[in-house]
């Protein structure tokens, strides 16, 4: 489970099998390092492509389902496939939410809500039955390229006033955003595994990836 004073790196793999199975062996085992079973990773391998991603990788590793219904059964899914932490849209019902939170806690699942393209995440918050473990604040893929679009800080503190949540930045991370979302009051910072020619922000495929993950460790610290 993880620890609200520990500053966490969360290592994005959105492609494919091959990526997974070059790349992943060679990052050493950080108890600060969560590996996430990205959804363009998932939806192209299904959930035994996160069961490879739990056998190379003896840590945290996330699936990031991105649930919007059935909750119940892709909480199941996600565990059975070694899966230590899932997501859930934070646009989804507050009966999806509520289940997804519910049988997270029963499977020992941390729960996390990513509010994609949610306005005010504080109000998806109240209307719960018990809060998520983790509150992801995430620019989407498709507005890296949007000029202006950012990752939206201000919510921290209004969330965290109100709960004892963690807080996780994602979409278009590098080192001077990862620095930017500690410094603001995240507890996690999502980086993705990117293509050479692909137009996103992350480490690329075919850098030091072990090397480059020690320096967000460095600077998140």
């Amino acid at each position: 489970m993880l620890e609200h004073k520990t500053r966490y790196l969360q290592i994005a793999f959105n492609d494919d099998m091959y990526s997974v199975s070059r790349i992943l062996p060679t990052i050493p085992r950080n108890d600060r390092i969560l590996i996430e079973a990205g959804t363009p990773f998932i939806k192209r391998e299904g959930f035994r492509g996160i069961r490879r991603i739990s056998k190379l990788w003896h840590g945290m590793v996330v699936a990031d389902l991105k649930t919007v219904d059935g909750a119940l059964e892709e909480v199941e899914f996600a565990h059975n496939s070694g899966a230590s932490a899932a997501t859930v849209l934070g646009s989804a019902t507050v009966e999806t939410l509520n289940l997804f939170i519910q049988k997270c806690k029963e499977f020992g699942l941390d729960s996390m809500i990513d509010m994609l393209g949610v306005e005010e995440p504080l109000k998806v918050l109240l209307k719960l039955k018990t809060p998520p473990d983790v509150v992801v604040l995430h620019k989407g893929r498709d507005e890296e390229t949007t000029r202006g679009k950012v990752i939206k800080y201000k919510h921290i503190n209004k969330i965290k006033s109100k709960y004892d949540v963690m807080i996780s930045a994602a979409g278009g991370v590098d080192l001077r955003e990862a620095r930017s979302a500690i410094f603001n009051g995240a507890n996690i910072v999502v980086v993705n595994i990117v293509g050479r020619e692909d137009p996103w922000t992350g480490i690329k495929a075919d850098e030091n990836v072990a090397e480059i993950a020690e320096q967000f460790l460095r600077t998140i610290e």
